[in-house]
């Protein structure tokens, strides 16, 4: 890892240090005392899909039957794991699911089409995505990833988009480079050389290094376009029809979010039980910590689910610039902020 990327790893937990007593103040009493909060009249079912399958980092939409944090707001959860955002969008569009769990660039590319969709929360507002590589590679800038081969988690995912964000900085498009679809577990496809880089998260990224990948170069992809990397979707017939129950999917999410900021080692003992990827305690926390520290706006825990519009917008216009998307999208006319929670 550079020198430059471990700083910003631990200015992100320091961050996460002095961030501790204000999540716990956001939490409601029942996340902060460990107990189960009550159950609210039933409002209806919130089916979300997902971009992956229920891995540690979702941990706090995964503990529900635990928790209840959606059940005391009336709604009964559902998860359907996906394999990328476009995945998340496509469950949305066939009616399988009322929210899509996505990244920007699927919802962009979804609304290029003639999609109806309106972003509800912002779920990761950081950019966590990252393109890294062995250090004997010796790929330490965009331009040095023409003509490798460089993996994905697949070719519907933030991960594949990301890449084309980095690859635009340095002149280069897709077809300079051979893109591998390795699946989430894509640092293995790295050691074993059949790619030069893997584009990946930073909880990825923590995994791998857990598993022995050794040193490495770490290009991070805020470095060039800091959009965020997860929204909240869903088809503007069903904001319409059910902005009340939609009110109150957030409003769980948004205490399972704050009960996981105040409450990371109680999460990370719970995603042995509940995540297909929570084998290993101390992982399961590092990679929390990780998810928490996205999930904090400029504003702060009491800000969780704010958009950064301009942010937002800037991701649009890139997306547009790389030629993704033929449309020019107004955010503003996609995004509607009437649902997030007061507090």
């Amino acid at each position: 890892m550079t020198s430059d990327t471990l700083h910003r790893l631990l200015s992100r937990r320091r961050f996460l240090a002095t961030t501790a007593a204000m999540a716990a103040l956001a939490a409601p009493p029942f996340a902060a005392f460990g107990q189960n909060p009550p159950t609210a009249p039933t409002l209806g079912k919130v089916t979300v899909a997902g971009w992956s399958k229920p891995i540690s980092e979702i941990t706090n939409l995964l503990v529900e039957p635990e928790k209840g944090f959606f059940k005391a707001q009336g709604v009964e959860l559902a998860y359907l794991p996906g394999a990328g955002g476009g995945d998340a969008i496509r469950n949305l569009l066939s009616g399988q699911a009322d929210v899509a769990f996505t990244d920007p660039g699927s919802f962009f590319m979804a609304l290029d089409k003639g999609e109806k969709l309106v972003a509800i929360y912002d779920i990761y507002p950081r950019n966590v995505f990252n393109v890294v590589s062995l250090k004997s590679a010796n790929i330490t800038r965009p331009a040095d990833l023409k003509g490798k081969k460089i993996g994905v988690y697949s070719l519907s995912s933030g991960t594949r988009q990301n890449l084309l964000v980095m690859l635009h900085q340095a002149g280069l498009k897709e077809s300079d480079v051979s893109i591998v679809v390795t699946g989430l577990l894509n640092f293995a496809p790295l050691l074993q050389g059949q790619v030069d880089a893997t584009a990946a998260t930073d909880t990825g990224l923590v995994v791998g290094q857990r598993k022995g990948i050794g040193e490495v170069n770490v290009m991070p992809v805020s470095d060039y376009l800091n959009v965020s990397s997860d929204l909240f979707v869903v088809r503007e017939s069903v904001y319409r029809e059910k902005k009340e129950l939609l009110k109150a999917f957030l409003k769980g999410y948004r205490d399972s979010a704050a009960w996981m900021i105040a409450q990371p080692d109680e999460a990370a003992t719970l995603a042995g039980k509940y995540a297909i990827d929570g084998t290993n305690r101390d992982i399961n926390l590092e990679v929390i910590r990780l998810r928490n520290a996205s999930s904090l706006s400029a504003g702060g825990v009491g800000s969780l689910g704010a958009f950064d519009l301009d942010a937002l917008q800037k991701g649009a216009d890139a997306f547009r610039a790389l030629g993704l998307i033929t449309r020019q999208i107004k955010v503003s006319d996609v995004v509607d902020t009437s649902l997030l929670p007061a507090r």
